[in-house]
């Protein structure tokens, strides 16, 4: 019998679990661990923010759904991983030894990296549920006295796509309450420029989000490095092609959002040899860490190398779709182990990704995520909007029946309508 742990319950380690214990037989155990007892649906966290969702109805209670499927739920953080002697342990000192293990813990939010960045300091996040609803009660004050807003990403981010998302949001609830005239608003970017995502540019995602900003009066600011944000606003330094400042620059804000470098998180990067400096998990192109072949990774704890070289660092994303793609391979090589066959599965790691602007949205598709690509595809309309909402109900009911493979990757192409699901391991 294996006993295989998977270590993260979100939009990876969810359905990890779930295609698991399918494809396993009953005599293997599956066991999940979360940091808290629900899912949270981390895409709908933009519209939490601004009080169009509420928590309830994007998340879900998983304790009593993953026992009816056969998996040992266990809503404990993890301490520590002994990766050499296949065990790990948990807040409440419990020690669980396994036969494989899968990491998709997502990130640390370095906050850090930035003095007064940070809900615990003078900025709003939309990275986690929790950051969401604090975001969402600032809101409520800043509208009450509404002044100018920042929204972006700092040095080293690797998820730009809320940032967009969350600044077209923005304006379009501001129309609503007709108070847009009243908010001055800029859009502060690590990225060389505006449309580059992490990607150096999907097609011509570039002249797309720049008419896109500029349709809804919002100034940016490229190859920006925040130095620090205080109460009333935050300091910008611009950063020219050789690194140096040439730039700096106080933008007043009343009202901030910004996107923070990620990091591994601690009990992940403390084990010797698994990760690289940043606390990513290196791995070869099974999924499998390249030091513990019993260890497997995916999401956006998982080391990706930039696409290209910037001058204010920016990190490469990771999709929900490319997150699905890693998880059908690692459930794959780990049946493959199991059965005593070579693990050859490799996930597809292409980039497809629906942003919402509120009232309309874009679409970019990158095949593969690593230029030159196969297929390069922007487009820009209320059907994405329309779409996301979609996929949101779609996924989430999913997840509360235990149906959730492969939903993500197949559901995705057939909504954009252009491509059809050959890469699959």
């Amino acid at each position: 019998m294996a006993h295989v742990i998977v270590v993260g319950a979100g939009i990876g380690g969810v359905p990890c679990a779930y295609e698991l214990r399918k494809r396993l037989p009953d005599r293997h155990q599956v066991t999940l661990i979360g940091s808290s007892e629900c899912f949270e649906f981390t895409p709908s966290n933009p519209w939490v923010a601004v009080g169009w969702r509420e928590q309830a109805k994007v998340s879900v209670h998983l304790p009593e759904r993953m026992r009816r499927r056969g998996i040992d739920f266990r809503a404990q953080p993890v301490t520590h991983i002994d990766a050499e002697g296949s065990a790990l342990t948990l807040a409440d000192g419990r020690r669980l030894t396994y036969d494989y293990l899968v990491i998709a813990t997502g990130p640390q939010l370095a906050f850090d990296d930035v003095p007064g960045l940070g809900p615990g300091g003078f900025t709003q996040s939309v990275c986690t549920q929790a950051h969401s609803l604090e975001a969402w009660a600032k809101y409520q004050e800043f509208l009450a006295d509404p002044g100018p807003i920042v929204v972006g990403a700092a040095a080293g981010a690797s998820c730009f796509g809320p940032a967009y998302e969350f600044a077209a949001i923005l304006d379009t609830d501001l129309r609503r309450r007709k108070l847009r005239d009243k908010v001055p608003m800029t859009f502060v970017t690590s990225e060389p420029y505006v449309g580059h995502m992490g990607l150096g540019g999907v097609g011509d995602s570039r002249g797309l989000m720049e008419s896109e900003l500029r349709q809804r009066h919002i100034q940016w600011i490229t190859n920006a490095r925040i130095a620090s944000a205080g109460e009333a606003g935050m300091q910008v330094e611009e950063i020219g092609e050789g690194g140096d400042v040439q730039r700096t620059r106080s933008v007043p804000f009343r009202y901030a959002m910004i996107i923070p470098a990620f990091k591994g998180v601690d009990a992940v990067a403390a084990v010797p040899g698994l990760c690289n400096p940043r606390g990513f998990v290196l791995i070869d192109a099974h999924q499998r860490s390249t030091k513990y072949h019993n260890v497997f990774s995916a999401g956006v704890c998982v080391a990706i190398p930039p696409v290209e070289p910037t001058p204010v660092p920016t990190g490469a994303p990771k999709t929900g779709y490319m997150i699905e793609s890693m998880v059908s391979a690692i459930c794959e090589n780990i049946l493959a182990d199991i059965e005593d066959r070579p693990a050859i599965a490799r996930a597809t790691w292409n980039a497809i990704c629906l942003a919402d602007f509120g009232d309309t949205g874009a679409a970019f598709v990158a095949l593969p995520q690593i230029p030159p690509r196969n297929v390069t595809w922007t487009k820009v309309g209320r059907w994405v909007h329309l779409a996301k909402v979609a996929f949101e109900r779609y996924f989430l009911r999913k997840i509360r029946v235990g149906n959730i493979t492969p939903a993500y990757e197949k559901y995705m192409l057939r909504a954009l309508g252009i491509v059809t699901l050959k890469e699959r391991p």
